[in-house]
């Protein structure tokens, strides 16, 4: 609704730039473009079997990100300005957000876990009579009687070190020479005073919250 979601200013419209006069032409495409309740359905766009270049240009526009990074720029007063690729019929080029604000609005866009992003319709869609006629069902009924002792235990959830290696590549069990874990602390009190001793000025940058510390653990 291009409103200011937090601050002094919430509820307030977005500050926008209109260096361009508005398009006076308001039915263009009106048979062809449906709005309701701030969705839009634009059907101005038809792509023919033969016409591969015109499909992948409209592959490329419906799998791009929400936000394109080369058209961001930071204003001297510390806001963040967006560059509109196609200014807005009432000519606005350029739409100006509070910091805090724009990461409100890209949070927003980020999905709840475990939520389904692909949906179909139609006959693909899930409880369709004829979804049977058209998926091939594959059945997992051998998969799951080859399943190993080994696949269930890896199938369990990973450990810190396990996570580490996998994420970003260390592997906390080799440093000069093979180690081994002899102790793990995991009292946040004890581990925030530990960290405190060791890095001293460092850790009051940081403020390490003694409820958020993570565990430690000891190698020999």
């Amino acid at each position: 609704m291009y409103r200011v979601s937090t601050g002094f200013q919430k509820g307030k419209k977005i500050f926008s730039l209109q260096t361009r006069p508005p398009i006076v032409d308001e039915n263009q495409h009106s048979d062809l473009l449906g709005k309701i309740a701030g969705f839009s359905l634009h059907a101005g766009v038809s792509v023919k079997a033969h016409q591969r270049d015109k499909l992948e240009r409209l592959c490329c526009y419906i799998s791009r990100p929400p936000v394109a990074a080369n058209r961001l720029s930071l204003t001297t007063s510390g806001k963040i300005c967006y560059e509109l690729k196609t200014p807005y019929r009432d000519g606005t080029t350029h739409v100006v957000f509070e910091p805090l604000d724009f990461i409100s609005k890209l949070a927003a866009l980020v999905p709840s876990p475990r939520i389904n992003l692909t949906r179909f319709h139609g006959v693909f869609a899930p409880n369709s009579q004829y979804r049977s006629r058209i998926i091939i069902q594959k059945s997992t009924q051998p998969l799951a009687e080859k399943a190993t002792a080994t696949e269930i235990k890896n199938a369990k959830a990973m450990t810190w070190a396990a996570r580490l290696k996998r994420a970003f590549n260390i592997d906390i069990k080799k440093c000069e020479g093979p180690v081994k874990v002899i102790a793990c602390i995991d009292n946040p009190i004890v581990i925030k005073q530990i960290l405190d001793h060791v890095y001293s000025g460092e850790c009051n940058q940081f403020k390490l919250s003694e409820n958020r510390a993570p565990p430690m653990s000891l190698m020999h």
